[in-house]
């Protein structure tokens, strides 16, 4: 990239393991989101945001604005989502955009069915509300028509990462689901069907390259 600076995360689970791990998690908390239109190139937006901000600076740059009561920034996009994002301080990037800068201690980020915020001192990845009761229902319904290895090889493919909240929805989708099926008689499904150990992924290079399951990621298991 023409800058330097690495931003295109290759892959959703890349997007947002960077976002949660990388920028929230080290206080990143102000954030504006947006996606570029059709038509306009990607890569020349990249380079004009990154710029614009003075994002791609060194982490010697940035301990000396943090030492001088200045910001630091963060800019990463996946397909044509972006976000800009700052931690405490003083920065254009406020005046800029002024009336559009959010907190993800108090708005999360949202994207692809996921919500990113920071709560209880960590950063905090689950799904949705809207997309988790989408697939409560979605699951419900599969659960009461079909043969428990049926349903155990859709929440196998389910897209999402386990993060530990992501984790304790998918169960209780899973003990509503079983619970249902125990009124009509119904084998229940096994709890081994649900993944729940996070991958770590490269963010910035190609979706196949996936890690071994979460062992140190820099998030801890409460989040």
């Amino acid at each position: 990239m023409e800058h330097g600076y690495r931003c295109v995360a290759t892959s959703v689970e890349g997007f947002i393991q960077q976002l949660a791990v990388s920028y929230i998690a080290n206080g990143y908390y102000f954030y504006v989101q947006g996606r570029i239109p059709e038509g306009k190139n990607p890569a020349a937006v990249d380079g004009k945001l990154v710029r614009g901000y003075s994002v791609g600076i060194s982490k010697w740059a940035r301990a000396r604005r943090k030492l001088a009561g200045a910001a630091s920034m963060q800019y990463l996009r996946h397909d044509r989502c972006f976000v800009l994002l700052a931690t405490h301080g003083e920065h254009v990037f406020f005046e800029r955009e002024k009336g559009q800068v959010r907190d993800c201690r108090r708005r999360p980020i949202k994207y692809a069915g996921y919500s990113v915020s920071y709560r209880g001192g960590h950063a905090h990845v689950r799904i949705h509300q809207d997309e988790y009761n989408r697939l409560k229902s979605y699951l419900l319904e599969v659960g009461l028509h079909r043969r428990a290895d049926l349903v155990a090889e859709v929440l196998r493919r389910l897209p999402f990462e386990p993060y530990a909240p992501v984790r304790r929805q998918l169960l209780n989708i899973l003990r509503a689901v079983n619970r249902f099926r125990k009124l009509r008689g119904f084998e229940p499904v096994p709890f081994d069907a649900l993944r729940l150990k996070r991958r770590v992924v490269r963010p910035f290079e190609s979706p196949g390259e996936i890690g071994s399951p979460a062992r140190h990621s820099g998030i801890s298991a409460a989040q």
